[in-house]
């Protein structure tokens, strides 16, 4: 099989990677840092990634004196002798050399194990090539779309060819996408939902405070995008908090969420303490009030006047100035328009039993959008679904009987710095589900401009983690929290243009790649919808009138 060689391994580890010398003719300009390359050992092919690049020469007064007046032709005389440019690969996986295969359809269906693809144990010897990495190279690893749970999340910077997420694999550990403002997350988020959706691998629950999932909208680029709801139809079940947001057309809503003060718990007001003011001594004055009321303890502190508060205190030992100071800053909670003085579970019972049975559930907040209606009813909503998947695990355990095995369950969660930070990470439901739910087969998804703002040991649970560009040092070291090769990594993150563009490392791909994820766009749609979508762009017009009046 024929391939464009660049070069020959002069030097290298196992840990710091191999040191290659580029042919002659061989431009840097033509290579980009976070490439996928092939190295062809005697015993093994390795597959690796360009982590560096680097410019040499052999005489050192063409450094300290540089000729005057460089041209082409001095160049092309100097080059390979002279200069000459090195590039540094890091091998992340490796095959038997005589297990190569010629014809790409031989690897339709089979994992990489299935065609002797293994982690890195060694290295090549000296003056192995490397060479430019080809479409069976890709398939070979990345696998392809016509296995089950293998989805083409987008193609690799430099080739057209398709780059698969086993979402089987991604859906069975926390995720995370992650980068700066204006890289494209949600529609990054989009394509992996529409994705489980398509090739149904579990179920999600996905909270859409900015109202980017549910409906359709206008992008920032002045582009119509469908929502999930459109694209999916009676498989996508949505739950407003805005009742007047329900009546509008085309933004069909199949519940009104409320929630009662009876099933608000103390986490769920530990977590908004920044928003509500509260101050240390909170949590403790909760947990009084819970002894004394259980679950009637926020209705009943509402309710108190100053001799309650008084008698309460005297009785439990608690400080009077704290009590009055919580009750005054709780009735926030209680002019909430979605919220009830008491409210039974059945319609939480109804999302949970939906997502049970293979729906998809999106919590769309219409004008309730603010961050304390967000982390309290996105909390209490998890802790309550959290707790119901628990018991249908347990119940499995004991029964063994497939039909008890729960249905795998993603959540997904933006702002997740807010819920996740090392302050509170411990104590909110998403906390818990990132540290031990996947026993429990529920799992996360983050999405986040500042990874650095979450929990460090939340991170190393992450199983993928797609990055866009992301312009902090912090922030940068969080995503690779937990990672291997972490330089390498590292120089690929840093590569990145600002749309676009991700990296993506971990549990769902083999080993990391550079992507250029899919437009989210109207091709796209036509591919995934469970009904034909029309693509044409006067259909797009005409929905966005009857969507936005406009």
């Amino acid at each position: 099989m024929d391939r464009k060689r660049l070069g020959v391994v002069v030097d290298g580890s196992f840990t710091a990677g191999l040191t290659v010398r580029l042919d002659p003719g061989q431009s840097t300009e033509d290579l980009q840092i976070g490439s996928f390359m092939v190295v062809q050992g005697r015993e093994y092919t390795y597959f690796c990634m360009l982590s560096d690049l680097q410019l040499r020469t052999s005489d050192a007064r063409l450094i300290a004196k540089p000729p005057q007046g460089f041209t082409p032709f001095v160049s092309r005389v100097l080059s390979g002798s002279a200069t000459y440019a090195m590039a540094v690969v890091k091998p992340m996986l490796m095959m038997p050399t005589v297990d190569v295969r010629d014809d790409s359809r031989q690897l339709a269906g089979q994992t990489p194990e299935e065609r002797g693809v293994m982690s890195v144990r060694t290295i090549p010897m000296h003056y192995a090539e490397l060479v430019e990495a080809t479409e069976i190279d890709f398939r070979t690893v990345f696998g392809s779309p016509d296995k089950p749970n293998h989805f083409v999340f987008g193609q690799p910077l430099t080739m057209n060819l398709p780059i698969c997420l086993d979402l089987g694999r991604f859906m069975e550990r926390s995720s995370g996408i992650f980068g700066q403002t204006g890289t494209g997350k949600s529609f990054t988020a989009l394509v992996v939902l529409a994705g489980i959706l398509r090739k149904n691998v579990g179920s999600t629950l996905i909270f859409d405070v900015h109202d980017e999932y549910a409906y359709g909208k206008e992008s920032e680029q002045k582009k119509w995008v469908k929502g999930l709801k459109h694209l999916f139809g009676s498989k996508v079940l949505v739950y407003t908090l805005d009742k007047a947001q329900s009546n509008r057309a085309g933004r069909p809503a199949d519940g009104i969420l409320e929630i009662g003060m009876n099933q608000i718990e103390r986490a769920d007001v530990i977590l908004m303490a920044q928003e509500l003011g509260l101050t240390a001594t909170a949590s403790a004055t909760i947990g009084l009030l819970e002894d004394r009321f259980n679950e009637r303890w926020l209705t009943e502190l509402l309710a108190m006047d100053p001799e309650s508060i008084k008698a309460f205190c005297a009785e439990k030992g608690a400080h009077q100035g704290s009590v009055e100071a919580l009750q005054r800053k709780l009735r926030e909670l209680q002019r909430r328009e979605y919220v009830r003085e008491s409210m039974n579970a059945n319609l939480l019972d109804e999302i949970t039993l939906a997502l049970e049975n293979g729906k998809h559930v999106i919590l769309h907040f219409g004008k309730h959008n603010s961050m304390m209606d967000y982390m309290l009813v996105s909390n209490l909503v998890t802790r309550y679904v959290r707790e119901r998947w628990r018991k249908r695990t347990e119940k499995y355990e004991v029964s063994k009987q497939a039909a008890d095995r729960p249905r795998p369950l993603m959540i997904t969660v933006e702002e997740a710095h807010k819920f996740l930070n090392p302050e509170i990470a411990s104590q909110t439901t998403f906390g818990t589900i990132a540290r031990e739910m996947r026993k429990f087969h529920v799992t996360l998804m983050v999405i986040d401009q500042r990874p650095s703002g979450i929990d460090s040991e939340v991170l190393s649970q992450l199983g993928t983690r797609i990055s866009g560009k992301l312009a902090d040092e912090r922030d940068i070291d969080a995503v690779l929290t937990g990672v291997s090769d972490r330089s390498a990594l590292r120089n690929a993150l840093a590569s990145l243009k600002l749309r676009q563009e991700v990296l993506v490392v971990g549990h769902a791909v083999p080993m990391p790649i550079q992507v250029r994820p899919r437009n989210y766009d109207a091709e796209f749609w036509a591919e995934v919808a469970e009904s034909p979508v029309s693509v044409a762009e006067d259909d797009l017009e005409r929905e966005k009138r009857e969507l936005f009046g406009a």
